[in-house]
């Protein structure tokens, strides 16, 4: 009689890092400077992609991604980073944190200003940091 194999949570979560890993070379960045935080939203799984800004050590949030389950958000997850460059608008925003003085830059895709701002703003206080532009790159 033929052995029938069943999905245990080790298989998922070796599956879970290959794809992770895979999202990690796609983009190029370091396993310090990218945060994988799962969720769930109204039943489903929530996957949040936030990257770290090593210059000035700010999070941001890169993307999310709602799956049916924690393998099938980081599958759309790999396809959103294989393919945001052709459908999100590329906006740059300069900003200072209240504690500094120090102006910075980020750069953010989204698909529209709100989406930028909201990806700045992710997991803070919206007065811990002050907008001074948002600007929609051109197309090159």
């Amino acid at each position: 009689m033929p052995k029938i194999m069943t999905e245990t949570a080790s298989d998922v979560h070796v599956e879970a890092a290959r794809i992770q890993q895979q999202v990690k070379d796609y983009l190029g960045l370091r396993t310090s400077d990218l945060i994988f935080e799962y969720g769930t939203m109204d039943g489903k799984a929530k996957l949040d992609l936030i990257t770290i800004n090593p210059r000035h050590n700010q999070s941001f949030l890169f993307h999310s991604e709602t799956g049916a389950d924690k393998i099938d958000a980081l599958k759309k997850m790999l396809d959103y980073v294989q393919n945001f460059k052709e459908k999100e608008n590329s906006y740059t925003i300069q900003w200072v944190a209240k504690s500094e003085s120090e102006l910075h830059t980020s750069y953010f895709r989204a698909s529209n200003i709100l989406d930028a701002l909201e990806k700045l703003y992710y997991g803070r206080d919206r007065n811990t940091i002050t907008v001074f532009s948002v600007v929609l790159n051109p197309v090159s």
